[in-house]
């Protein structure tokens, strides 16, 4: 079975978390949310989620994604070293990483930004000019997406991405997108 750490911290924007994680879930894989400062993290809107782990806990375990959901915990997260050199570990070992809205900030501080073709919220264009503003853009191992409007498009995509497109087409259709 395929695993997804998503990384969660107080601030995060739950569509952007939550969408994905059920679209993951729903796929068969297994998705492991792990909170960075606790296991009750509280999002931008106020609603609170208790992650399965926290992030230290999983540190050492094996996971075929990494995803990043945005919000105003991105400026957080783009502070802590630990977050951004975990994203570095994942791209040097190929795998894929999945940011939305916000997040890809965060693979800007990783360095993994120049030269490839990824979207965001419109917010971050100011600092990241290349931002293209489409839905959903995949780039070799880096899946990018605008924001919670397209929590569910980002989440079947990257169900296509683990584990193929007829899977990803089945589920869209059972959640009738």
């Amino acid at each position: 079975m395929k695993r997804v750490l998503c990384i969660l911290d107080d601030g995060f924007e739950e569509i952007e978390a939550v969408a994905p994680v059920d679209v993951l879930r729903r796929a068969g894989l297994e998705v492991v949310m792990a909170g960075v400062a606790g296991k009750e993290v509280e999002g931008k809107n106020g609603i609170c989620v208790v992650a399965d782990r926290l992030l230290d806990e999983v540190a050492g375990e094996t996971f075929d994604a990494l995803f990043l959901p945005g919000g105003p915990a991105v400026m957080k997260l783009r502070e802590n070293q630990r977050v951004i050199d975990l994203i570095k570990r994942y791209s040097d070992a190929g795998k894929l990483i999945a940011a939305i809205c916000a997040a890809p900030l965060l693979l800007h501080e990783a360095g993994l930004l120049a030269g490839r073709n990824f979207t965001g919220h419109f917010s971050i264009t100011e600092e990241l000019p290349e931002n293209n503003g489409e839905r959903v853009v995949r780039d070799g191992n880096l899946l990018t997406s605008r924001g919670a409007g397209t929590a569910v498009e980002f989440g079947l995509a990257l169900v296509e991405m683990l584990v193929g497109r007829e899977k990803a087409d089945e589920l869209g259709k059972s959640i009738m997108v």
